[in-house]
């Protein structure tokens, strides 16, 4: 179904203190509006799900591999696309804005058994 959202629209998830949300999303692909407060950490997880992440303000800087092999800071601007299954990272420098892409759906994200983030 063919639909126009505005993201102003779309309602704000507060996963946590330091994180808010938006979601929109179709059968086979889902976008995120995130806004995060500095020093949030995302601990290291993978997932079967294609990432692309947008840096709209702020940095943000990965650590990609299970032993944290490699170190990548994202400023305003930049975009990274995560492949499925690597393990990553990530820690909020300064207040962040980005716009996270991920192809299938987020499921964990829609029924909430997104523990590694709530738990922060």
């Amino acid at each position: 179904m063919l639909k126009k959202i505005n993201w102003d629209e779309v309602p704000v998830e507060q996963v946590t203190p330091k994180m808010e949300r938006r979601l929109v999303y179709g059968d086979k692909v889902m976008i995120a509006r995130m806004k995060f407060k500095d020093g949030f950490k995302v601990p290291l997880h993978d997932h079967i799900n294609e990432q692309i992440t947008h840096v709209v303000k702020g940095t943000i800087r990965f650590w990609f591999g299970a032993k944290k092999e490699q170190v990548m800071d994202l400023h305003a601007g930049d975009v990274v696309v995560i492949p499925a299954n690597l393990p990553h990272e990530a820690l909020m420098i300064g207040d962040v804005e980005e716009i996270d892409t991920w192809s299938p759906i987020r499921e964990d994200w829609l029924d909430g058994t997104d523990n590694y983030l709530r738990d922060q």
